[in-house]
């Protein structure tokens, strides 16, 4: 069986790194405070322009993609389902992966080596620019474990999800969708959704 991961908020936790390293920059460069700690991107986080959350970004994604940890245990999870035979997918959205550029392969580069530095094992990497859906069911995805609100709706009424919780997806609810909030949390749930599945 197939289960896909996403990167971004589920083995890195974005949410706590967007409001720490955006709480110093915002307030540094804008004089802005958190305005909604419910936001998923940092425009609605801190309320300013896109061009800020660019520049924010611009400063501060490399020092994210090379710097900031795995979740805690999400190594040691991983490992232990690929153990238990089933198949690893990383599908990512993160930004430039999906561009035939000079920052793209970049990226793309950043990431390959950032999951081999934290051990984290999978079978197959796919980088999509946001249709999560159409890439599980094009490559057989069992289940998807998945941070952002409009993927989760999106994917749940044709492919179990695990929602990992955060601020900005606590109010994402509905069938197919379980809720989670550690790896081993994660585990425990995928055990209990695909071995139904099997029977």
């Amino acid at each position: 069986m197939r289960i896909g991961i996403n990167v971004d908020g589920v083995l890195t936790d974005i949410e706590r790194w967007q409001l720490d390293y955006g709480s110093k920059y915002f307030l540094s460069n804008h004089n802005r405070e958190i305005a909604n700690h419910k936001g998923y991107e940092a425009m609605a986080i801190f309320n300013v322009e896109a061009e800020s959350e660019i520049n924010f970004w611009n400063k501060y994604l490399k020092l994210y993609v090379t710097k900031e940890p795995p979740r805690p245990f999400a190594s040691e999870i991983i490992k232990k389902l690929k153990k238990e035979g089933y198949e690893i997918y990383i599908i990512t959205a993160r930004s430039f992966t999906t561009e035939d550029t000079k920052e793209g392969k970049l990226m793309r580069k950043l990431l390959l080596r950032w999951l081999k530095r934290n051990g984290i094992a999978y079978d197959k990497i796919l980088f999509t620019k946001n249709d999560k859906l159409e890439v599980c069911l094009e490559n057989k995805i069992d289940l998807m474990v998945e941070d952002k609100p409009e993927n989760i709706i999106a994917i749940a009424p044709k492919i179990p999800v695990i929602c990992f919780h955060s601020n900005y997806n606590e109010e994402v609810t509905g069938k197919n969708i379980t809720r989670c909030y550690s790896w081993y949390d994660v585990y425990v749930k995928i055990k209990s959704i695909l071995d139904n599945k099997k029977k």
